[in-house]
This record gives C-alpha cells, sequence and structure tokens, in this order.
C-alpha cells in the first residue's frame, strides 16, 4: 500500500455494534469501491453482523446516503486525514424525492445523495 499520508481515511462506524475501524482509500474510489472493499476485507470485531452481500451495504455521511459512483473526491473529503461515516446493510435507499420540496433545486447533491 502506499504512504497513508497520499490516502483518505475513513472510519466506518458500525451502527448495530458500534464498533468502528478504518480504512484508506484515493480520491478517485467510489461508494461502490469503499462498500465493496469493506466487504470483502469484513473487519473481525463485526463478524457477527455479516451481510451476505456488498450490494446492501450503504455509506451514511453527514446525514447522507452516498452511493453509486459518487467518489471521495467529489465529497472534498480531505488527503491524510481521517473522516467518519457510518455503514449499514439496508436493501432499499429512501426516495431522492422522499424529504418533498426541501430538496428542489439541489440537482446536484439528489444526484450524489439522499436525505435521511
Amino acid at each position: 500500500m502506499s504512504d497513508r499520508r497520499e490516502k483518505i481515511g475513513l472510519r466506518l462506524i458500525h451502527p448495530v455494534n458500534g464498533n468502528s475501524k478504518e480504512f484508506f482509500f484515493t480520491p478517485n474510489d467510489s461508494a461502490t469501491d469503499v462498500v465493496n472493499h469493506v466487504f470483502d476485507n469484513w473487519p473481525q470485531e463485526w463478524e457477527a453482523d455479516r451481510v451476505s452481500s456488498a450490494a446492501i451495504l450503504r455509506l451514511i455521511y453527514q446525514g447522507r446516503f452516498i452511493h453509486g459512483n459518487v467518489t471521495l473526491g467529489a465529497l472534498q473529503l480531505p488527503i491524510g486525514k481521517t473522516t467518519v461515516m457510518h455503514i449499514l446493510a439496508r436493501e432499499t435507499l429512501p426516495e431522492p424525492n422522499s424529504q418533498g420540496p426541501r430538496n428542489r433545486g439541489k440537482t446536484e447533491e439528489s444526484n450524489c445523495c439522499v436525505l435521511l
């Protein structure tokens, strides 16, 4: 692995057991890359809560679901620092318009994230 100072640290908190684990990624890594990596490198401390598929893992950052091809760089996460996110298993995401009129006019945000 390259120098961690050139990576984005993600401290992922598992909401079921409250444990956290730190992983390192590049700014070009997407939300899909993150959940696939976590699934493939499932922490031993989380073993009791292992999921059957990476496809049901969801990231939450600043109250929003982060998914798909949204990169860590697009979220402007600082390189060489650690950012906290939650990770949980959820089959579906809320509809982007589930917050009603509050989301109108925020097309850039609605393309990357879903408000909780």
